[in-house]
C-alpha cells in the first residue's frame, strides 16, 4: 500500500522501486504491487515529459492537469484496493518492469 501512496509523499518512482527490489524474493503479493506501482510512476512520468513541450501551445497546461488528477484519484484507489489483499492493474500503464 505504500507503494501505491508514494505519489502523496514526493518520492515518485524511487520508493516503490526500493520495495520491488528489496521485497521480490520474500512476497510475490508486496513485489508484484510494487511493481504495478513502480511501471504506473514510470508511466506517469513518460505522460508528463512528454506533455511538457505542449505547455508552451497552451493545450499541455490541461493535459498536465488531468495527468494529475488521473495520478491522485489512481492512486487512491490502487491503495484500498491493496489493503483489501488485491492488486490493482493501472489503466493505460506502460508494462516496462516485469
Amino acid at each position: 500500500m505504500l507503494s501505491h501512496l508514494s505519489v502523496f509523499l514526493g518520492v515518485g518512482f524511487i520508493m516503490p522501486l526500493v520495495i520491488y527490489l528489496a521485497m521480490k524474493n520474500e512476497s510475490e503479493y508486496v513485489a508484484l504491487n510494487a511493481r504495478e506501482a513502480l511501471n504506473f510512476h514510470i508511466s506517469i512520468l513518460i505522460y508528463c515529459l512528454c506533455c511538457a513541450p505542449l505547455v508552451f501551445i497552451l493545450i499541455g497546461i490541461p493535459l498536465l492537469i488531468g495527468i494529475a488528477t488521473a495520478s491522485i484519484v489512481l492512486a487512491i484507489i490502487a491503495a484500498i484496493e491493496a489493503s483489501d489483499g488485491g492488486c490493482y492493474h493501472y489503466p493505460l500503464t506502460l508494462r516496462l518492469v516485469r
